[in-house]
């Protein structure tokens, strides 16, 4: 592997979590492994790990494009990794009001739902 692939796993894992790379790692085949490997290297390896902003202004950031752009489903997954980022429940809200304005209320109101169910499951209250 390459190093920024290598850099990559170590933020990936930092940020994600070990379990979830794990599970990751297992599930990945033959087919899906230059899709891995290129987010590996280009989101982990590049994006996230460059220093200029922190991960927890990263997760906001993401959370507020995943949202804006209605890509819902890895809403949860950077929930579930801000408790590695630091970024404070109040403080995505917020990105998520952020996406009510400039992009849309019902993609911010199906983000808040998201991450309402997420952190009753991180809490145990699911």
């Amino acid at each position: 592997m390459t190093e920024r692939y290598n850099t990559g796993m170590k933020t990936r894992r930092a940020v994600l979590g070990d379990a979830h790379v794990d599970r990751a790692e297992a599930n990945k085949t033959e087919f899906d492994q230059p899709f891995q490997t290129l987010i590996t290297e280009g989101a982990w390896g590049t994006v996230w790990s460059d220093d200029t902003i922190s991960h927890r202004d990263r997760s906001l950031l993401t959370l507020a494009l995943l949202a804006a752009t209605g890509n819902f489903e890895e809403i949860p997954m950077h929930i579930r990794a801000t408790a590695n980022t630091g970024a404070s429940k109040a403080e995505i809200l917020q990105a998520f009001l952020h996406v009510a304005i400039y992009a849309g209320v019902p993609k911010a109101n199906h983000a808040i739902k998201l991450a309402k169910q997420t952190f009753a499951e991180m809490e145990g209250t699911a």
